[in-house]
Formats: structure tokens, C-alpha cells, sequence
């Protein structure tokens, strides 16, 4: 009854600290966790089974996804728009990409708006995710590398630096 109590009073004080104790039951990876697809195809399903019918086909290798729940073999993922379902892990990778949101994005040379532009990303594009500050991520995308806010892109959390 006190651990429940306490976890209870934990999660009122902090959401951050609710989020925190957010864990897979089969990975001990946070949820919600960003993937890639790992195929060129992968189904969503409605449920974690074969059995299940597709809701959903992923099209686009690399594309970022966000884990929302684990139960055996299976990830319930979604993507930028909310479309998603049960994929089976063998299809998700935990390399990190990026979905640029936005039309015609600057991708500079320097974490500053200053700094010269070393690429215009088109809306669409997926890129590698290589590092993050709280406001900018750095990006590579075939030959080319800088740094976009984060606020044009998808598959990174607001507050997640590395």
C-alpha cells in the first residue's frame, strides 16, 4: 500500500517524473521511444499477431516512429500523422531519424539561426539524427550535415538532448 502510495504522490508531484517510470515491459526502453523502420515494407497490425488484420503498410525505409506500447514480439507504433499499429520488432530499428515538417527548412552549418545554410530540406525528407541540444538537432541527409530546430522536425522529443 505505501509503495503505491508513494508512486501515486511521485507521479502528481512531477509529470516528468510519471514519464520517467514509463517503461516497456519486455525491453525496459522508455515509452513513448523513437524507431525507424528497418524494412523498405513493414504492416501495421490491429493486434500484436500474424493473426490480426493490416491496418496500416509503412512504405519508406528509415522512416521515424514513435513506440507507444510492447506485449511479446510486438511494438504498437505510430507515425507523424498518428497512423500506426502493432509491427513486429524484426522490422524497427533502433537507429534514429527525422521527418522534416516543414517547407524549405534551413538546415545551418552552426546550432545558431546566424550561422550560414548549408541545405534547404524539402517537407518529407528523412533524415539521419546524428545529435541534439534542447533547441537544435544536427541532421544528416545523403552528403550533407548541419543543424535544424527542432521545432521542424518529427521523431525527437522536445526535451531530449544527447
Amino acid at each position: 500500500m505505501y509503495i503505491k502510495y508513494l508512486l501515486v504522490a511521485v507521479m502528481a508531484a512531477s509529470p516528468v517524473a510519471a514519464m520517467e517510470l514509463e517503461r516497456g515491459p519486455i525491453t525496459n526502453l522508455p515509452l513513448p521511444r523513437y524507431v525507424t523502420m528497418k524494412a523498405s515494407e513493414g504492416n501495421a497490425r490491429r493486434g500484436p499477431d500474424t493473426s490480426h488484420r493490416v491496418d496500416w503498410v509503412f512504405t519508406r525505409r528509415d522512416l521515424p516512429l514513435r513506440v507507444t506500447a510492447e506485449y511479446e514480439h510486438w511494438r504498437r507504433v505510430e507515425d507523424a500523422e498518428g497512423q500506426g499499429g502493432w509491427m513486429h520488432y524484426a522490422l524497427l530499428s533502433g537507429v534514429r531519424s527525422v521527418l522534416v515538417q516543414g517547407d524549405m527548412v534551413q538546415m545551418h552549418n552552426a546550432p545558431d539561426a546566424g550561422s550560414s545554410v548549408a541545405a534547404l530540406l524539402e517537407r518529407g525528407v528523412i533524415a539521419h539524427l546524428r545529435a541534439c541540444q534542447i533547441d537544435w538537432c544536427r541532421l544528416e541527409v545523403d552528403s550533407a550535415r548541419g543543424w535544424v530546430e527542432k521545432r521542424h522536425i518529427w521523431g525527437v522529443s522536445a526535451d531530449e538532448e544527447f
